[in-house]
């Protein structure tokens, strides 16, 4: 991706609704670089992470939703212990991809399809449901065959339970969920 860094008008209420969601200061970061050079994901991505940051300053908002990084991060938080200036960088990445999934940019289809696959595992069974999320993602790819050669050696260790673990308190899990998408609504 190309990424002029021109400084324009950008748009302010999504910085503004990104610092109230994030609770973080964009203006703090000086593009020191230490986020991208500790980011054991940056060699995938289209823009490396303090020129995220830098759109996210300046109000870059589709530039930022359709970029492929966020949805390669890996939520480390390496960009985050880095930061000289204690932002929670990993935690607006977090948001951004949270944004962007809402408002429909989507540029890795398969990252995207495998992070639906697992929260709704998460969502529906209080944790992560190995056999489940694999099911999501073949039905939301179309990619059935993918990692089956793993099975036969998962299987007889008990790796790929039929069944979903359960949890002690399903109910909290769901408030979880729901604070989540009345946060997202504001």
């Amino acid at each position: 991706m190309n990424v002029k860094t021109h400084p324009g008008p950008g748009d302010r209420a999504f910085v503004a609704r990104l610092e109230e969601l994030t609770g973080q200061q964009f203006s703090l970061c000086y593009q020191c670089g230490n986020c991208t050079a500790g980011c054991p994901c940056s060699f995938a991505y289209d823009m490396p992470v303090h020129k995220i940051m830098r759109l996210v300053q300046t109000g870059r908002k589709n530039e930022v939703l359709s970029c492929r990084s966020v949805w390669l991060c890996a939520s480390c938080n390496s960009c985050s212990v880095r930061c000289p200036n204690k932002i929670d960088v990993a935690r607006i990445m977090d948001v951004l991809r949270h944004m962007a999934r809402q408002e429909g940019h989507a540029p890795e289809h398969a990252v995207k399809a495998f992070t639906d696959s697992f929260l709704a595992s998460v969502e529906h069974n209080g944790r992560a449901f190995e056999m489940g999320i694999l099911a999501g993602y073949a039905a939301r790819t179309g990619r059935f065959w993918t990692g089956m050669d793993l099975a036969p050696k998962l299987l007889p260790k008990g790796k790929l339970s039929p069944l979903p673990h359960k949890v002690k308190n399903p109910g909290a899990i769901a408030r979880i969920f729901e604070r989540f998408r009345e946060e997202l609504g504001k």
